[in-house]
């Protein structure tokens, strides 16, 4: 990819990267780091996704800027608590915060099938209302099976999600493009207006730009907008601002979420 290329490239990415801070260490001084890095000479990113202790510190930090404040409920794990899960949202929405990232139960979904996740996703959906924006993350590394995500994302959409997630970022397989195939063509069939986050393992332009691609191949070219389309890729931003510098890739070893 030559540099024009490159830099077009990353001109479109910028505005669909969710900065992600999901770190068991996290504090309120790295929450700073990570609102002040969403804010580039080259504009925002969409948002940035954090642990729920830390909303109103970032809204406080991000007031007026455009970026927007996820985070996370059930999280890493996708427990069947269903009082612990609203209580975390009503919490989290009251705290300020713009999107709920809920962990679909997947081991349940896997081994009972959809009555509990059908109830989790519908209840706290409703919680968000017209305050929040829902996306729900399948872990489609632990699902696996292509008839699993295929079920899993009809199901969220059905419940009313606005975007479906493929990882949590914490487990082995993360984002995959045969998963978001999947997952794009239950979008094109169910809900176009629902939007979809490849997340985990994202490091590099280049493969933000085959995860476009892709996009645009099912739902054709125009649908990507950060209404519909998020990377969770925190350091996707250093190559992208490489190449908006001049200054080549600046990722394509590094690893993180």
């Amino acid at each position: 990819m030559n540099v024009d290329d490159r830099r077009a490239l990353a001109l479109r990415v910028l505005p669909l990267i969710d900065l992600t801070d999901l770190d068991e260490n996290s504090s309120p001084q790295a929450v700073a780091a990570l609102s002040a890095r969403a804010i580039t000479p080259h504009g925002p990113t969409a948002a940035i996704c954090i642990w729920p202790r830390f909303v109103e510190t970032a809204k406080a930090l991000l007031h007026g800027t455009g970026v927007r404040i996820a985070t996370v409920v059930n999280f890493p794990h996708g427990g069947t608590d269903m009082d612990a899960v609203l209580a975390e949202t009503e919490k989290a929405i009251a705290d300020g915060a713009d999107e709920i990232d809920l962990v679909l139960p997947y081991r349940d979904f896997a081994a009972n099938g959809a009555v509990i996740s059908r109830q989790m996703i519908k209840s706290v959906k409703k919680l968000c209302g017209n305050k929040a924006r829902l996306k729900v993350i399948l872990e489609t590394g632990e699902l696996a099976d292509e008839a699993l995500i295929e079920a899993a994302s009809e199901v969220a959409l059905e419940e009313g999600a606005d975007f479906i997630k493929t990882s949590t970022g914490k487990v082995e397989v993360n984002a995959t493009p045969e998963a978001v195939r999947i997952m794009l063509e239950a979008i094109r069939e169910f809900r176009r207006d629902a939007g979809i986050k490849p997340s985990g393992g994202i490091r590099t332009l280049e493969d933000a730009g085959h995860y476009l691609d892709l996009a645009d191949e099912v739902m054709g070219k125009g649908w990507t907008a950060p209404e519909t389309f998020r990377f969770g890729a925190s350091r996707l931003l250093d190559d992208v601002l490489a190449a908006l510098n001049g200054n080549g890739s600046a990722a394509a070893d590094s690893a993180g979420y």
